[in-house]
């Protein structure tokens, strides 16, 4: 599968080949940082066919959170494109909206971090739920 994405305002654009490892929705409190309260989409692509074709980004890493990620955004227009975990280095965990086709996630294998779901969340039901991230 090949997979191309970017930032709002143009800047940076990516493209991801391979077989997605992963595509999940998240809903730890960091990702409704990210999202402005609502659950985040990510599809997983393996590192050695990804390419960052134009611009860069910025990455925030907290120091206060035990084996915090990466989350990799435009520094122009603010657009959250990717996040890498410490743990998981042979893949970059890609948020949807970024994609170009976002089609191509198709739908979620999992929902994670559902512990932190807040009451206007709708949980799926039709997907395994886990209250903590279960992928590594």
């Amino acid at each position: 599968m090949k997979v191309q994405g970017g930032c709002y305002c143009g800047a940076i654009r990516y493209e991801a080949n391979g077989d997605p490892m992963m595509r999940a929705e998240c809903y730890c409190r960091e990702c409704q940082y990210i999202t402005g309260g609502a659950n985040v989409l990510v599809m997983t692509m393996p590192i050695d066919g990804f390419t960052l074709v134009q611009g860069a980004v910025k990455g925030f890493t907290r120091d206060d959170i035990e084996h915090a990620v990466t989350r990799e955004f435009c520094e122009h227009c603010g657009t959250h494109l990717f996040t890498r975990a410490p743990g998981f280095k042979e893949g970059v965990i890609i948020k949807v909206g970024s994609m170009d086709d976002p089609s191509l996630f198709g739908k979620a294998d999992s929902a994670n971090h559902v512990s932190d779901a807040l009451p206007h969340h709708r949980l799926p039901d039709d997907i395994p739920l886990h209250q903590k991230w279960v992928h590594s």
